[in-house]
């Protein structure tokens, strides 16, 4: 493919060869069945009735497709437990073209962080499958700016999902910058004219995350394709911290002698441990985050050991900061701003301010082997840490928390996610 060839392949889609219905049944060695029952969902578009415009390539065809049945118990427990449907039941009120996989499984992975975050007002914005940034707020549209900033160059071209009614304000705001998905619940008069001025950005509305809560402690089954054809399934994932009260103390005992984490967390530090904890449920492992005053300011995502995405989190702290802090003053993104005089100045500020990262907490999908991963973050002056614990060097990780004078809480669980 050469030249303007290759604009093609973006153009040119694999045929929709999926039948309208799918059934998948579990049978046991006496020939009792559970059978779980599907139809493809599909949107008219310009006239056309299809399903997913694509997989997650051009060239690979995809279909979504909807639970037909209620609760369906199985593996020891009841499947589907939230009656109704989320995304695999969406209304698209606006699409230049039909929605592809990714368009889809970025509102899902936002939905699966927000179903943790009802009490406020919440926003994530997501981009392939892992959020950018993600906010609570007194109002929507803080939120919303807050999760945009938080990673304003990776929100580019994203989908961005709320859990309350999007009113006219945070509508303005979100058509101040490009994406190619809106999620809300209901779209409240004018907000929706406001977005309909983009043809092409897909606005979806989906009722149901009026009462996203009742997802939280929900469990579904996961597949997963293996290059064989053959399948791994899964009961998804469900969180064992779902408020403060659920953390455990830092504790460990070694050759006898028992480490505790000295300095307990604030009121604030554990509401930030309490959302940093449920925001990274939502991202791939290996991952690392930071969170500061109820928004995310740091993420690093899926990769192989834990120091190096602890350190990749650290200094997208301090990039991003550094976009901010320039397209605040100048509306200039960093990248296009000539004035090095300029640079110089915001790049001391944040370094002042160690990227933003002096009294966030740090959070990990999984307990850290050595001192050294939570060294990343300790070393920027993160107060307060949350992470699974149980590694056999617990002990030295209560130490260098202690030597830091940082708070730590245990969840008594890995949240991995791939």
């Amino acid at each position: 493919m050469k030249g303007s060839s290759l604009s093609r392949q973006y153009r040119e889609f694999a045929e929709d060869a999926f039948p309208a219905r799918l059934e998948i049944s579990f049978a046991d060695e006496a020939g009792m069945r559970v059978t779980f029952h599907y139809e493809k969902a599909t949107w008219v578009v310009d006239g056309e009735r299809k399903g997913l415009r694509y997989g997650e390539n051009p060239d690979q065809g995809a279909a979504l497709y909807r639970p037909l049945d209620g609760n369906v118990a199985l593996a020891g427990g009841e499947m589907l437990a939230a009656d109704g449907s989320l995304v695999s039941s969406a209304e698209l009120l606006q699409s230049g073209k039909h929605p592809g996989k990714t368009n889809l499984t970025d509102v899902d992975s936002g939905l699966s962080i927000l179903r943790h975050l009802a009490a406020t007002p919440a926003c994530a914005v997501m981009k392939h499958n892992n959020p950018s940034g993600v906010a609570r707020a007194p109002s929507l549209a803080e939120a919303y700016r807050k999760a945009l900033m938080a990673d304003r160059v990776a929100a580019f071209g994203g989908a961005v999902v709320v859990n309350r009614e999007l009113d006219p304000e945070t509508a303005r705001a979100i058509s101040e910058s490009y994406c190619e998905v809106v999620a809300a619940p209901e779209f409240a008069p004018g907000a929706f004219d406001i977005l309909a001025a983009r043809k092409n950005l897909r606005v979806i509305r989906v009722p149901e995350i009026a009462r996203l809560e009742k997802w939280a402690p929900a469990r579904v089954l996961d597949f997963r394709s293996l290059v064989d054809g053959g399948l791994v399934v899964q009961t998804s994932f469900r969180t064992r911290v779902a408020a403060i009260d659920d953390f455990l103390p830092a504790f460990a005992v070694k050759d006898g002698r028992e480490y505790r984490v000295v300095r307990e967390p604030s009121a604030a530090e554990l509401e930030d441990m309490l959302f940093g904890w449920l925001v990274e449920t939502g991202v791939t492992s290996n991952s690392v985050l930071f969170v500061k005053d109820g928004a995310t300011v740091g993420i690093g995502a899926g990769e192989q050991d834990r120091v190096g995405v602890a350190e990749i989190a650290r200094d997208k702290a301090y990039r991003k900061l550094e976009d901010r802090l320039c397209f605040e003053r100048t509306g200039t993104p960093w990248n296009l701003q000539a004035d090095e005089g300029l640079k110089a100045s915001i790049r001391e500020e944040v370094a002042a301010a160690s990227g933003g990262l002096r009294g966030a907490v740090m959070v990990s999908d999984a307990f850290f082997p050595f001192r050294d991963g939570i060294d990343v973050g300790l070393r920027e002056g993160v107060s307060a840490v949350v992470q699974p614990g149980g590694s056999l060097r617990d002990f030295e990780v209560i130490q260098a928390c202690n030597e830091a004078g940082a708070a730590m809480k245990f969840t008594g669980q890995r949240c991995f996610r791939h």
